[in-house]
């Protein structure tokens, strides 16, 4: 089996497709790929990241509703830093600012018109002083993966 896994395209509920693809567009930085109202679907994009935005007669036979929780994981605090400023200048609605969490997550929140959220970190907990092992552990399980995966294809001897 290929280790290598997509990454999810979430699905966001939303009242209306089009205005929903101009507030990301706007105020969160993303491309509106493709889709309308009238579809009752579309795709914004930012890089890596895709989201499906979907209306209520789409959602109908699955019964999905806002508001919805997407996390988006950056690669260090100023990254989260410098997009909160980013959405800021350009209007989000930020629930709440740029912060280092006892959990080890420095996060901010942000919210689009239906109430959906969209909660921006980088997990730091492997730069923690007493926490610098997680990361060996880490490559130690990636290692130990790998080795069991090449013996599992070996023909018999």
């Amino acid at each position: 089996m290929n280790e290598e896994f997509p990454g999810a395209v979430p699905e966001i509920p939303v009242r209306n497709v089009d205005e929903a693809a101009d507030y990301y567009e706007k105020c969160f930085g993303f491309t509106k790929d493709w889709g309308n109202e009238e579809g009752g679907i579309g795709q914004v994009s930012k890089g890596s990241c895709r989201i499906f935005l979907t209306n209520t007669g789409f959602r109908e036979q699955y019964g999905n509703a806002a508001p919805v929780l997407i996390w988006l994981n950056l690669n260090s605090k100023k990254e989260v830093d410098d997009l909160f400023e980013a959405w800021s200048r350009n209007g989000a609605h930020i629930v709440s600012e740029p912060e280092s969490k006892p959990w080890h997550l420095h996060e901010f929140t942000a919210k689009d018109l239906d109430g959906n959220l969209l909660r921006v970190f980088y997990d730091f907990a492997w730069e923690l002083a007493d926490r610098k092992d997680v990361k060996r552990v880490a490559m130690q399980c990636r290692t130990s993966r790998s080795t069991r995966s090449r013996a599992k294809t070996r023909a018999p001897g």
